[in-house]
């Protein structure tokens, strides 16, 4: 099967370029877009260097910007992660043969179970803690990793998913209707440490995505 590798951007010229290098290893002919959201940096001009399809999106959002990378997808199986070179490269075949093998929907990538308090911290611990309990709470879904943003499935099977969230939520979102729709699996990771400056603002994105659970849930 083809293979599409959909990668969100903000200013990650120091690690865009080992990500895309690391995916052409795992991965032979794979499709890489990168989904650049104004960076200021040399984000776009590395990855169009090593080949990857770069596509600007000026509008806002973690969740805009998978959409807009989705859309323009053509592989048969989608692999989503960061461009921050914190999820790793190297188990992404091995993922591939799991999802086909196991006859599965969706792989989401597990940070939580091997963590240690250098690549992730304590308050990031607790706080995805308390999003996986309520949305056990509110959707009888039981997750190690939440909110995890490394993830394996297949283009059809994405296209069955609707009102995803254009935000942060997008990544609890797709995984609710991963559930929702056929069998997703987690796999344990070793999540690495981040050297670029990170995105997430862990209060306010936080209660976001915890507010979001319950509108979700409303909302069904």
């Amino acid at each position: 099967m083809n293979v599409t590798a959909v990668i969100p951007t903000i200013n990650e010229e120091g690690t865009i370029g080992t990500v895309i290098d690391g995916l052409k290893q795992a991965v032979n002919g794979i499709e890489i877009i990168v989904v650049d959201t104004n960076s200021t940096d040399r984000t776009k001009e590395i990855a169009a260097a090593r080949g990857a399809i770069v596509i600007n999106e000026s509008r806002k959002g973690y969740g805009r910007a998978y959409k807009t990378g989705l859309e323009h997808a053509t592989g048969d199986l989608i692999v989503c992660m960061d461009g921050d070179n914190t999820y790793p490269t190297d188990i992404v075949r091995p993922l591939l043969d799991i999802i086909q093998m196991d006859a599965v929907d969706f792989i989401s990538c597990d940070r939580m179970t091997l963590r240690t308090q250098h690549n992730y911290t304590s308050l990031h611990y607790i706080g995805n803690s308390v999003l996986n309990f309520t949305m056990r709470l509110l959707f009888k879904i039981n997750l190690n990793d939440s909110q995890s943003g490394m993830w394996i499935f297949y283009r059809e099977f994405y296209r069955k998913m609707g009102n995803l969230s254009y935000g942060m939520s997008f990544s609890e979102d797709i995984k609710i209707d991963a559930v929702r729709l056929g069998k997703l699996i987690e796999v344990p990771i070793k999540y690495g440490i981040r050297i670029s400056k990170p995105k997430l603002k862990t209060w306010n994105d936080g209660f976001r995505n915890l507010f979001h659970l319950f509108i979700k849930r409303i909302q069904d």
